[in-house]
């Protein structure tokens, strides 16, 4: 039986528990707390933060791989335990252009993939950033921001300034454009340590507040823009000689142009729907990657579907159980439940993921209204809550 290490041990690694089981392969975690979720999956936890190379070590000896749920590591740290023959996948060096933000910017634009315009707050005049750029601008964090945290969307120059004088190191933020987009978009996609690619249908994100709410599986945009889409994802994975899977969060322009917004180098909120919705979910292909196993049918199973992020709408300890309830009695509908102990405003606590018999995305967004209708107090997207990014 294959053992496999997930450096991290929050929902994306309890949501691998599953497939583990069908693949046969055992899972040790390291992570913080007893409370994390994945805690709950696994064979073995070694209880320390994500960035103790230490534990990553005593993972090691625990394990015949090591993969990671999030990106929050230092690569300096655990390039020792490469070095000493411990297997990363995806490796080291495929993670290094990705984990700031700005490399990572830099990467896609070397493999003449479509960016938007960006500037490292150090390295140029900010006069001429700004002439460069225009307001509104998108102030970011190079390093650990997700679910919108470390993103600023500017909107005039005494902002601008007020939030660069607060930083104390400005080689920790860039600048790049503010793209006014028609939608957002994402992709998930995997590669074998033998080359082989599968990629997910394309889906359409729906952010609140920076934070996904809801992704539309498949997304309704045109032949040549899913081509254009999954051939970005091509040159990436083969350019980095990626194993696992990655999500690509890309922006749809109001002239039908695709610009790549992120990447996640692991598994990815936009690619949940494919545990109910896909043969094989983007779990299991992660798994069947990292443990050098043929790769799975990526391909849907329904017309379509929706997926629903439960996000946190108040600061309490609550299981949420009627909610929940009504939740599963909508027909096709699956219900997953993270077992997290708090919640707190914007959290991700579960997902919904229903099955639809239509590509419709009007069909679509009605079922998710119906969904949030459920999960958040009466009037809660009326009262200030609500604001698209």
């Amino acid at each position: 039986m294959r053992r496999v290490g997930v450096i991290g041990g929050g929902q994306l690694a309890w949501m691998m528990g599953d497939a583990a089981q069908k693949l046969e392969v055992e899972l040790v975690v390291q992570t913080p707390t007893q409370d994390d979720p994945a805690v709950a999956i696994a064979q073995k936890t070694v209880f320390a933060p994500v960035d103790d190379a230490n534990a990553t070590e005593i993972l090691a000896t625990n394990c015949d791989v090591i993969t990671f749920e999030n990106e929050f590591v230092n690569l300096d740290t655990l390039s020792f335990l490469a070095e000493k023959g411990v297997c990363f996948r995806p490796n080291l060096a495929s993670l290094a252009p990705l984990l700031d933000k700005y490399d990572q910017r830099c990467y896609l634009r070397d493999l003449s993939l479509p960016v938007p315009q960006f500037f490292s707050l150090e390295q140029a005049n900010l006069q001429s950033i700004i002439e460069n750029l225009g307001f509104p601008l998108v102030l970011k964090s190079r390093r650990h921001g997700y679910d919108g945290q470390g993103t600023f969307i500017i909107r005039d120059l005494v902002t601008l300034q007020a939030k660069i004088d607060d930083t104390t190191n400005k080689s920790l933020f860039l600048l790049e454009e503010f793209v006014p987009f028609e939608r957002e978009l994402a992709i998930i996609a995997a590669r074998s340590a033998a080359g082989e690619i599968v990629t997910y249908p394309v889906v359409e994100t729906q952010q609140e507040k920076q934070v996904c709410r809801r992704v539309i599986a498949p997304a309704q945009i045109t032949p040549s823009q899913v081509a254009e889409i999954a051939a970005i994802a091509h040159t990436l994975l083969n350019s980095l000689e990626f194993v696992g899977v990655l999500g690509i969060e890309l922006f749809l322009t109001t002239n039908g142009k695709v610009l790549v917004n992120e990447i996640a180098p692991r598994t990815h909120n936009s690619g949940h729907f494919s545990l109910d919705a896909c043969e094989t979910s983007q779990f299991e292909q992660h798994l069947r990657a990292v443990c050098g196993l043929p790769l799975g049918n990526p391909a849907l199973g329904c017309s379509a579907a929706v997926m629903v992020n439960l996000l946190g709408y108040e600061n309490s300890h609550n299981d949420y159980q009627t909610q929940r309830q009504k939740l599963a009695e909508i027909p096709q509908a699956f219900v997953h439940w993270y077992g997290k102990t708090e919640s707190r405003v914007g959290r991700k606590l579960g997902h919904v993921t229903v099955l639809l018999d239509t590509n419709h995305r009007d069909t679509a967004n009605t079922i998710a209204q119906t969904v949030e209708s459920i999960w958040y107090p009466l009037g809660y997207f009326n009262e200030g809550n609500s604001k698209e990014s």
